[in-house]
């Protein structure tokens, strides 16, 4: 008898997830008119045996985009790819739902027929965009109007909507990497003076407002949002991570949010305290833990009580079956990082499963 928590069943409200395995959401660059393609479809399907799937992330419009050949949830077309690919994942028997994104200052002009990209105000910072023509620096931002933030969280709600045509079992909102809801929030990116910058209340207001949007669309149970307190990725920075996350957090928890998916890195310097016990004190719903987890970790993390499921990156795109291989204690296969972004098949859906 398996007695592994990991490998255990696990559900909330509204839904059933066959076990604690969950796929973290991974660019691949694999959608060259931005709408999701068979191959696409091919891939969740192969990953099905996860706990629950969260896609790329899936522009919510085209001011959104920040990364070539990525997919977005804004138009007909996209819905059609989309549908697609919850229907060869329910074929499968699994679970899948889709992660709404929207890069702000993360992008480049060439994405936006000379326009500059958008974020809470006008601050760079040192990185690039991969653009059509290659990696090009990113430039310094347009601050949005109160107005176009509230046309931003509309755009939010009508990718919601549109991923609830698709077919979708929920959708995440990506609060994390430093893309636009988490250049609201950190204080290293807003420097506004209005009702969306300031004070930590003002600055979570947009990804509050966001997440409100999609649970009127979707219920709480269906909404995940994922975080990634203190990483520097993209430029960002906050003054107090734990106050401003923890207070975020606590108005999730007000939501009956279904799911929190926080990244945060298992190894941290000695002077730096985790966030992740203190989210779980605050946060009843689903906590989902992500970065850098192996088999072990995540076993005994969520034989603790730490966490409710990890969502592991880089092993499933290597181990399309990962939870049998967790299970029969497998050799794990490592990714060809050559092909992790853009291409084709060739390191995308030509892993083999285990014996083949």
């Amino acid at each position: 008898m398996n007695t592994s928590r990991l490998l255990s069943q696990i559900k909330n409200v509204a839904l059933e997830f066959k076990n604690r395995v969950f796929m973290a959401p991974m660019t691949r660059s694999r959608a060259p008119q931005q709408v999701p393609t068979d191959l696409m479809a091919e891939y969740y399907a192969q990953r099905a045996s996860a706990g629950l799937i969260f896609t790329e992330g899936s522009q919510v419009s085209s001011q959104g985009v920040g990364y070539v050949f990525t997919p977005g949830i804004h138009t007909p077309e996209q819905i059609k790819g989309w549908k697609k690919v919850t229907a060869a994942v329910h074929q499968k028997g699994g679970l899948i739902f889709c992660q709404l994104w929207h890069v702000g200052r993360v992008s480049h002009p060439d994405f936006h027929h000379g326009s500059l990209p958008v974020a809470p105000s006008a601050i760079p910072f040192k990185g690039q965009s991969f653009t059509l023509n290659g990696p090009k620096d990113v430039v310094t931002p347009r601050a949005l109007s109160t107005d176009e933030i509230r046309s931003t969280v509309n755009d939010f709600k009508n990718a919601a909507i549109a991923a609830k045509e698709a077919g979708f079992d929920g959708v995440e909102v990506h609060g994390a990497n430093g893309y636009l809801p988490a250049q609201f929030l950190e204080d290293g990116s807003n420097q506004r003076s209005d009702e969306y910058g300031g004070s930590i209340e003002n600055r979570a207001r947009f990804i509050l407002e966001v997440t409100d949007a999609v649970i009127n669309v979707w219920g709480p149970e269906r909404v995940s949002v994922r975080l990634s307190p203190r990483n520097p990725f993209n430029g960002m920075s906050d003054s107090q991570p734990e106050k401003t996350y923890l207070y975020l957090i606590d108005q999730l928890e007000k939501r009956k949010l279904g799911i929190l998916h926080f990244m945060e890195p298992t190894q941290l310097p000695k002077d730096v305290k985790p966030l992740a016990p203190e989210a779980r004190k605050h946060f009843s719903g689903l906590l989902i833990l992500n970065s850098g987890y192996s088999q072990e970790t995540a076993e005994a993390v969520i034989t603790t009580g730490g966490a409710d499921a990890v969502s592991f990156g880089s092993l499933f795109i290597a181990n399309p079956d990962l939870p049998e291989r967790f299970e029969k204690k497998s050799p794990l296969a490592s990714p060809d990082r050559a092909t992790m972004y853009g291409g084709d098949a060739k390191g995308y859906t030509d892993y083999p499963k285990m014996g083949h």
